[in-house]
């Protein structure tokens, strides 16, 4: 990919998506598997209309798909790259703090999570 792509301003407006704490955390939110509206408001602790208008948005810019059952929709990730994004974006964020990111530390096999 060279810097003259026409892949950059696409690139620009998925950062510009994910430039918003709330869908950060849907993303975190999915990234084990799918879920419905009324439990993704539960899990990032904001109300059901908010989250609905943030996931219409990344439907739009494809970056999570749903499927219907009966009256119940679920949310999914698309493919793993959103994820990845936002992992790597948390990275970046341990390394701005100092010191060693919790990422470079020692995996424990204690079973903590």
């Amino acid at each position: 990919m060279n810097v003259d792509s026409g892949y950059v301003e696409l690139a620009v407006e998925v950062f510009a998506m994910l430039a918003d704490a709330t869908r950060v955390r849907l993303i975190l939110a999915l990234r084990d598997g799918e879920m419905s509206v009324n439990e993704l408001a539960e899990t990032v602790g904001k109300p059901q209309s908010a989250v609905s208008q943030h996931l219409a948005k990344m439907r739009l810019a494809r970056i999570v798909t749903t499927r219907q059952e009966g009256t119940r929709v679920y949310y999914r990730l698309a493919n793993e790259h959103a994820r990845q994004l936002v992992v790597d974006a948390i990275f970046q964020a341990q390394h701005s703090l100092g010191g060693t990111p919790a990422h470079h530390l020692p995996q424990t096999t204690t079973g903590a999570a």
